[in-house]
């Protein structure tokens, strides 16, 4: 995996923080050999309540902007980097299918939350395809923003 390379090279850890995607991140990183060289932890927040009580989410942004929103990524990145004292963090929100959509949010809009080394930020993306494709292309695009920012090229 190019980012397990890149992290281990810069000797970087990295954690996760999931909603939508389930654990598939977790999955997908965790799934090389040597990857407990640079994978800390992945946390699992599917609930409002969850990503309140683990990753320190302030309620205000759930009630302000919803879970999937790009203030709620930030959030989930930040409070997972700083749980696991990692470097890297990575976050997952969105809507993944088939129900839960709305006009201004449809199924397949997913926000990924990076944090690295103090600094974060998120970036909104709209996936097709089942359940499993929004999933499976929301790791992606996770892993490529991490990529991205690791080569500088944010």
């Amino acid at each position: 995996m190019v980012v397990g390379r890149m992290l281990l090279e810069r000797q970087l850890t990295l954690a996760v923080a999931e909603s939508c995607t389930g654990g598939l991140l977790g999955h997908r990183l965790t799934s090389v050999p040597g990857s407990s060289a640079y994978f800390e932890r992945g946390v699992l927040a599917y609930s409002n309540r969850s990503k309140e009580e683990l990753l320190g989410v302030p309620e205000s942004i759930l009630r302000a902007h919803g879970t999937v929103s790009g203030s709620c990524a930030e959030a989930m990145a930040r409070g997972v980097a700083t749980l696991a004292g990692a470097p890297c963090a990575l976050a997952v929100t969105g809507i993944a299918g088939p129900d839960g959509g709305t006009p201004t949010k449809p199924v397949g809009t997913v926000f990924v939350g990076l944090a690295v080394r103090g600094e974060t930020f998120a970036r909104r993306f709209y996936f097709s395809g089942d359940r499993a494709a929004v999933k499976w292309q929301s790791t992606q695009a996770a892993l490529d923003m991490l990529r991205r920012s690791l080569r500088g090229q944010s």
